[in-house]
């Protein structure tokens, strides 16, 4: 899923798997982006989302480079 920001989601999943998948990204060279609705919402003051669907984005450039390192980290 592409943005027209140039960002594309890559993974889809709980805050675990998102912190563990975005630092190994992170020391693979790969920033990513963080995308919590539910907490972003909470934050707010309403509730939104569901607290285990957090969003994972990398660039474009950088997608299946990322998708690679997320299959063999999900493996």
């Amino acid at each position: 899923m592409e943005n027209s920001d140039g960002i594309v989601l890559v993974y889809t999943g709980g805050e675990i798997d998102i912190l563990r998948i975005k630092a190994e990204l992170e020391n693979l060279g790969i920033n990513s982006i963080i995308k919590d609705g539910f907490k972003q919402g909470i934050a707010a003051g309403f509730g939104g989302g569901v607290a285990s669907a957090i969003d994972l984005y990398v660039a474009e450039d950088d997608a299946e480079k990322a998708i690679e390192i997320i299959n063999d980290i999900m493996l």
